[in-house]
């Protein structure tokens, strides 16, 4: 790598331009340098892509152990140094945090278009034509996919459904994909908000993921309530409660101790008693209270002295202590309960409703169940599986298909899956392209090339012969009909694939072709890299410190 410590002027003289130890890479080299990183990302997550994807197994550092086809997952959990790479993995992290789905995808799609890129840079294409061209290209197709995505019922479970079942079909749980896919659909429909003038608003905060080893996928539940990872506090407690009526305090049931210091004089015992009497007192006018207003659970975010918690459990009060703050919020949502600070202040109206408070044995641990809750507007979905890295996949599978029905509820436009979205922009993005001028054009054809790469990695994940699968997939889309044609990998090649019901959210295809396009570009703009030398680092061959002054 070049060093670039020092410049000469005309009169000879050297001076000192960056710090000493800093490299710099320029021009050519430069971009073939970010691409090719770019690229190996891409070959990386390639062969995850689609039902017939394979997994990796990532190995951390302290010897734990990830296996998955997530894409944002394997590029989250490797440790990439390039920088070029980098941005790779923070599109994708953008691309799961915004819409769920399609990371890798997205990452296939960059590396494509930047493998095009280098063909037209090596023909003598300067990359800023390329890079108008492939915005240019990237604004027909987000026109195109708005004009031949279909508007749905934002709320019909059946499509719903589909879309969840497309998400899951390339994951571990595929195999238990309907009955998971009702079971979610049946969650977000329950915390999911309909506005005269937005539509439906989903707060994925309000969905909460639980997971325990044991059982299987098959047992995986879902509870219009919340699970929380909490015990009863005290043997002599109920451990089940119908028709709970919910306290929720985010205080401590304890003497406080004073913020200054301070000193009793006792002259008797007696005195020592009655100190101790009226601590007593207190924690049991504070039960009294929870008591009076109509209270028989109790669910506190801090702790319960062991006195509260005699007096709580002789007067029958199921108790919780030490929740979290964000499971207390949950459960104000679920139940109706307003979240007090002082059990003086609790009234009636503060009080939640749930059909069913109860305290269940999940393998070695006590967990307790809020169910049944009247109007719930946070719900919880239970993970089970024979293994923890099964539970752990299976969480991750959730997650995406979660994120997809959150989607559509939001935006309810959908498209056909198996990459035959993607070859019906590629197709119609290749007409348009001859109507542009000069080499424009070419950006634009190796755009459409690019977009061919998802149905084209999706057959040769599956096994089939990519050249023979695309030339039927484009036979196919020459037929302005056939547009939903895509790749069936399960071994029955181009179909039309919306009437096999494997469908995806128009959003989700809009999002990577936004990010893997902006993605491309900036990678592509880059001539000049410039890297900071470590501390105390030194040019190959310099003694370090001012070159001698002329004299």
């Amino acid at each position: 790598m070049a060093q670039a410590s020092y410049a000469t002027t005309t009169g000879g003289q050297q001076v000192i331009i960056l710090k000493e130890g800093t490299s710099q890479n320029r021009g050519r080299e430069a971009q073939k340098n970010n691409i090719w990183a770019a690229k190996m990302v891409s070959e990386l997550v390639k062969t995850t892509l689609g039902p017939r994807g394979m997994d990796k197994m990532l190995v951390d550092g302290m010897g734990d152990v990830t296996i998955t086809n997530d894409g944002a997952t394997i590029l989250k959990e490797i440790d990439v140094q390039h920088p070029a790479a980098k941005m790779l993995v923070e599109m994708s992290k953008t691309i799961d945090n915004e819409v769920g789905d399609g990371t890798t995808s997205v990452v296939v799609l960059t590396g494509s278009l930047l493998q095009n890129a280098e063909e037209l840079v090596d023909k003598g294409v300067h990359p800023t034509v390329i890079v108008e061209g492939y915005r240019k290209s990237a604004r027909q197709a987000l026109a195109i996919l708005d004009e031949i995505s279909i508007k749905v019922t934002p709320d019909d479970s059946a499509t719903l459904e589909k879309i969840a079942r497309t998400s899951m079909s390339s994951k571990l749980v595929s195999g238990d994909s309907n009955e998971l896919s009702a079971l979610l659909v049946k969650a977000l429909l329950e915390v999911a908000e309909e506005t005269p003038k937005e539509g439906f608003k989903v707060d994925l905060d309000n969905v909460k993921v639980e997971k325990k080893a044991g059982g299987s996928l098959k047992d995986t539940s879902f509870v219009k309530g919340i699970i929380l990872d909490k015990e009863v506090v005290h043997s002599g407690m109920p451990k089940r409660i119908e028709k709970a009526k919910i306290a929720l305090i985010n205080s401590p049931l304890e003497i406080e101790k004073t913020e200054f210091d301070a000193k009793l004089d006792i002259k008797n015992p007696s005195q020592i008693q009655e100190f101790l009497d009226e601590e007593t007192k207190m924690l049991k006018d504070m039960v009294d209270k929870i008591s009076e207003v109509g209270s028989n659970v109790l669910i506190c975010q801090k702790g319960i002295d062991d006195m509260a918690q005699h007096y709580l459990a002789k007067a029958g009060i199921l108790s919780l202590r030490r929740v979290k703050e964000s499971d207390m919020s949950k459960l104000a949502r679920a139940t109706g309960a307003s979240i007090v600070t002082g059990v003086e202040s609790l009234t009636k109206a503060d009080l939640g409703y749930a059909g069913l408070v109860e305290e269940r044995k999940i393998e070695e641990d006590k967990w307790t169940f809020v169910e049944e809750c009247k109007n719930p507007k946070a719900v919880t979905v239970l993970i089970r599986g024979g293994t923890q890295r099964v539970i752990d996949e299976a969480e991750r599978c959730v997650h995406d298909a979660v994120m997809v029905i959150k989607d559509v509820l939001e935006k309810p436009r959908i498209v056909g899956g198996g990459g035959s979205v993607e070859q019906e922009l590629s197709s119609r993005v290749m007409e348009w392209a001859s109507t542009l001028q000069g080499r424009e054009q070419l950006a634009a054809e190796k755009f459409a090339e690019a977009l061919e790469s998802i149905p084209i990695t999706l057959a040769e994940n599956a096994g089939f012969d990519p050249l023979d699968i695309r030339v039927e997939l484009r036979e196919n889309h020459s037929n302005k009909k056939r547009i939903w044609y895509g790749v069936n990998v399960l071994g029955e090649g181009v179909v039309d694939l919306f009437k096999q019901d494997v469908i995806e959210p128009a959003s989700v295809k809009e999002q990577i072709i936004k990010s893997a396009t902006e993605c491309a570009c900036m990678i592509l703009r880059i001539d000049d890299v410039i890297a900071g030398g470590s501390k105390g680092s030194m040019p190959p061959g310099s003694q370090g410190g001012m070159p001698p002054m002329p004299e």
